[in-house]
């Protein structure tokens, strides 16, 4: 198996973990009607690995926005999975091409929330909401997005391995009085 169907296989199975610090309730003796589970333990994020973290993301939204070819070429994996919130998939080489050539541009990119989770050793996942001003085809898109990225370190280098997003809820209305 491939390495990024691997991790996008712990990553489906991560999900179905309790959050960290959350207890669960003893399943008692082991049996025919009760297999052992299987929990995975996050290593403990450092502060000098958040920091690089963050920085590295940092400078792939400044790449981005600047459709710096020689920086994208960088700070994307080779194996990079970009799913839009509209559906459109892109490797690396799709991606870097839209930005490059301005086909795609990235005017503003403003996080509401990002939170980083050490999922595996030289693995992050990277959550959140942003707010996203783009111009494609000729159109503005105003994106307010929830997304799912995947950083990994890759020869002592955190690269972007993969991003999936989709269009926020609403805010429920306020209940009546």
């Amino acid at each position: 198996m491939k390495p990024l169907p691997r991790l996008l296989s712990l990553l489906a199975l991560v999900s179905t973990l309790p959050c960290a610090g959350a207890t669960a309730p003893d399943p008692g003796p082991r049996g025919p009607g009760n297999p052992a589970r299987l929990v995975l333990l996050a290593p403990p994020a450092s502060d000098q690995l958040l920091a690089a973290v963050t920085a590295a993301d940092d400078e792939r939204v400044a790449a981005t926005k600047a459709g710096d070819r020689a920086r994208l070429e960088e700070i994307f994996s080779d194996e990079l999975h970009y799913a839009h919130s509209s559906g459109h998939l892109d490797t690396k080489a799709s991606y870097i091409d839209a930005l490059a050539s301005h086909r795609s541009v990235y005017e503003t990119y403003d996080y509401r929330e990002r939170h980083f989770l050490p999922a595996a050793p030289g693995v992050v996942l990277m959550t959140g909401r942003v707010l996203i001003r783009a111009r494609s085809g000729g159109e503005v898109h105003d994106l307010d997005l929830n997304f799912l990225a995947v950083w990994r370190e890759e020869n002592g280098r955190w690269r972007f391995l993969a991003w999936q997003s989709c269009a926020a809820a609403p805010p429920a209305p306020a209940a009546a009085k």
